[in-house]
């Protein structure tokens, strides 16, 4: 079981209080979390990824065990810890300005 929190904004659209808990099958990478966040709520599609590209958006960043998870590949392992469901994968918009 992978958790993921996501930020405010976000949860309010998927109308969902708290962490989202996601059954992976296969390895957890951010493109498997992604996809299984997005077949459970399928309001968040394009938020967080392209449309087109399914590139991460760039106002959104992906972080879990300390680590900015952002220019990771999709397809790559996600840490031990988040595969376990021990830490959460957390979505984060960035803060842009000047």
């Amino acid at each position: 079981m992978i958790r993921v929190v996501l930020p405010t904004h976000l949860r309010t659209l998927a109308k969902v209080d708290g962490e989202v808990t996601l059954e992976i099958e296969g390895q957890a990478t951010q493109r498997s979390v992604l996809d299984a966040l997005e077949a459970r709520y399928p309001v968040l599609c394009g938020t967080i990824r392209d449309h087109v590209t399914r590139e991460r958006r760039p106002f959104i960043r992906f972080f879990a065990c300390e680590e900015d998870l952002s220019h990771e590949p999709p397809d790559a392992p996600l840490p031990d810890a988040v595969a376990k469901g021990v830490e959460p994968l957390l979505v984060v918009r960035a803060i842009a300005g000047g």
